[in-house]
């Protein structure tokens, strides 16, 4: 049955109007997590490939290159080399499907609704790292550990470098010229560019990435793309200035060897100097010129017939022009992208900076906790539950009771603007969060004491104008840390800083 080609055409768009339909049962569903949305995200881009790849079939079968579609309808019609029978050809028609009946008499009919539910509840496979966290954070450690080991790159810690990973315009051209640079900026961009494809696979990047080219087009003829500005007139005014290599940046030889054979070719051709022989040979001739003027070098490093540094120059530099634009243009994708991940960026930077407060078993614990809130997200999703007094949700996801709502407060909002302006919903979490991680990293932050004389305080300038009213009243001298400090142990027990310091000595806590 399915081997005639209008057969295989009637299927192919069956088969297309079927995933339409089933794209759109998908996307009039509100997944509850993000993680389902995810989910839903990459159902529908599957089905958006495999409609245009069938699309594509039927558009090979309707341009009938072959005429095979036409001689089947020809066939259909009862026409055959001896003339037009009609009949003879339904007949032989009929005998075809009953022929297929008989042979396949079990045929199940594929009930549609079924198909589709199982569809819709198909989770893909998308690969993170456990860094990544399915796609919340970005992992950028082997491309940081890149940065701080190379010449364009400082050293600066990761949470710093997420900062400025976005900012190649701050370094100088001349080490963006290099290959090193270029290898970084490529594996940067073809990190940033699956990531966004794994997390949002609904964005059209081709469409996004021509648009950029088009301004980084129109921004490069004018030399107006940003760290590139003075490129463009310097490569009108001085073509041999690309092919040239800043030996201030190289102290040795083996260093400047690093550059490739084809960069120094290019250097040396442009002054007029020899280009054969090994990397090694050539980069001894080009640091010979680091430190001794042209005019001084021996006739034997030169090429015959060479006038100069200008000679076969031209050709060189436009290697060398393509290659710089070419770099400049992956830092135009590369910032598209980071625009486009702006969320994701800061969320990165959040959490690098909470972990760095916590131990490995606070994380641990954090992690569990988001994994049994996304589960409990997940259960009972299509439950309307009725709440018309708008109470909290309990551990069990339903209100909790409404005299329990009064009693404690529950319905208060407390916002603390040392901890970040973090919410708190309850008079008793916001008197114990003064004792949490949170509060005292801030506190910490703020170079002031964690005591008691700062509870129910807030607000960082407060803060501060308290504790120069109690250095004040005290003298800078006079406050102790060693019996004012407060630290606090893993059972939540309080102690000053002193008897902490002593107990923790013996091993006791």
């Amino acid at each position: 049955m399915s081997s005639t080609l209008l057969e295989v055409t009637r299927a192919a768009h069956e088969d297309v109007e079927q995933l339409e339909r089933l794209m759109v049962k998908d996307l009039q569903n509100d997944p509850p997590t993000a993680k389902d949305k995810l989910y839903q995200s990459h159902r529908v881009r599957n089905n958006i490939d495999t409609i245009i790849s069938t699309t594509e079939k039927l558009i090979e079968i309707y341009e009938d290159k072959d005429n095979a579609r036409k001689d089947e309808i020809a066939a259909l019609g009862g026409q055959t080399a001896t003339g037009i029978n009609v009949f003879s050809a339904f007949y032989d028609r009929l005998k075809e499907i009953r022929e297929y009946h008989r042979k396949h008499p079990a045929a199940r009919l594929v009930n549609v609704n079924e198909e589709d539910e199982a569809l819709l509840k198909e989770e893909p496979v998308i690969e993170f790292s456990g860094e990544e966290a399915f796609g919340r954070y970005l992992d950028l450690h082997e491309l940081f550990n890149q940065y701080i080991n190379s010449k364009f790159g400082s050293k600066i810690e990761y949470s710093a470098y997420l900062d400025v990973f976005s900012q190649p315009h701050n370094i100088p051209w001349k080490l963006k010229s290099t290959r090193q640079f270029r290898e970084y900026m490529e594996n940067l961009l073809e990190y940033l560019i699956y990531f966004f494809q794994r997390t949002e696979p609904l964005q059209d990047l081709d469409r996004i990435f021509s648009k950029v080219e088009a301004e980084f087009e129109e921004q490069w003829a004018n030399g107006q793309v940003q760290g590139w500005e003075k490129q463009g007139q310097e490569n009108e005014d001085d073509p041999a200035q690309h092919t040239m290599i800043d030996l201030d940046y190289y102290s040795t030889v083996e260093e400047l060897m690093e550059v490739g054979p084809e960069k120094l070719k290019e250097a040396l051709a442009s002054l007029g100097l020899k280009t054969g022989g090994t990397v090694q040979q050539r980069a001894e001739r080009l640091f010979l010129t680091k430190h001794t003027p042209l005019e001084k070098l021996d006739k034997k490093h030169f090429a015959k017939g060479s006038h100069g540094p200008r000679q076969n120059g031209s050709t060189a530099v436009s290697q060398d022009i393509n290659s710089l634009k070419h770099i400049a243009l992956m830092e135009a994708k590369m910032k598209k992208l980071s625009d486009l991940l702006s969320k994701t960026i800061e969320q990165t930077k959040e959490n690098v900076v909470k972990k760095q407060a916590l131990t490995y078993e606070e994380m641990e614990q954090e992690r569990e906790e988001e994994e049994t809130q996304v589960d409990t997200e997940s259960d009972d999703e299509d439950q309307q539950i009725y709440n018309p007094l708008k109470l909290p949700m309990g551990w069990d996801g339903k209100p909790i009771p409404y005299w329990l709502y009064k009693l404690h407060g529950l319905g208060q909002e407390f916002k603390c603007e040392i901890c970040g302006n973090y919410s708190y919903w309850g008079r008793r979490a916001f008197e114990r969060h003064f004792k949490e991680w949170r509060h005292q990293h801030g506190m910490r932050c703020l170079g002031i004491p964690n005591t008691k004389n700062f509870n129910e305080i807030t607000n960082i300038q407060e803060a501060q104008e308290l504790w120069e009213k109690i250095r004040e009243r005290q003298g800078v001298n006079k406050w102790r840390p060693d019996l004012e400090e407060e630290y606090e142990d893993k059972e939540g027990n309080i102690y000053n800083k002193k008897t902490y310091t002593d107990l923790q000595r013996q091993g006791l806590i």
